[in-house]
């Protein structure tokens, strides 16, 4: 399979694109680290926003207040995730699993 080689301007939406989706992506992380946005909200979006659904789980749990890569980690098992998930591959169940698993902490920094 050959892949075809990109003119410049292709090149740079590309790149504009990919800026964009940085940015939104460490928006969604600022407003969960602030609790603007909860953990519910930003899982009901993975759907409709492609940026959204590409962000990896791992990075979204680590986006929390007090949760560093160990408990994403025991999170991720507690809820049955792979590591290399994202957040629009999540099933229901786990989507369920996880808000549940994340909502005790999100009250704890809603108090703080």
């Amino acid at each position: 399979m050959t892949v075809s080689a990109l003119d410049d301007a292709s090149r740079s939406r590309g790149r504009e694109r990919a800026l964009e989706a940085r940015r939104r992506r460490a928006e969604i992380k600022r407003d969960l680290r602030s609790a603007r946005r909860g953990v519910a909200e930003v899982l009901s979006l993975r759907e409709e926003d492609p940026v959204v659904g590409r962000m990896r789980v791992v990075d979204f749990i680590e986006a929390l207040p007090g949760i560093g890569p160990v408990r994403a980690g025991e999170v991720m098992a507690e809820c049955a995730i792979s590591p290399s998930r994202r957040l629009r591959g999540l099933g229901e169940h786990q989507a369920r699993a996880l808000t549940r698993a994340l909502a005790p902490r999100m009250r704890r920094t809603a108090r703080s």
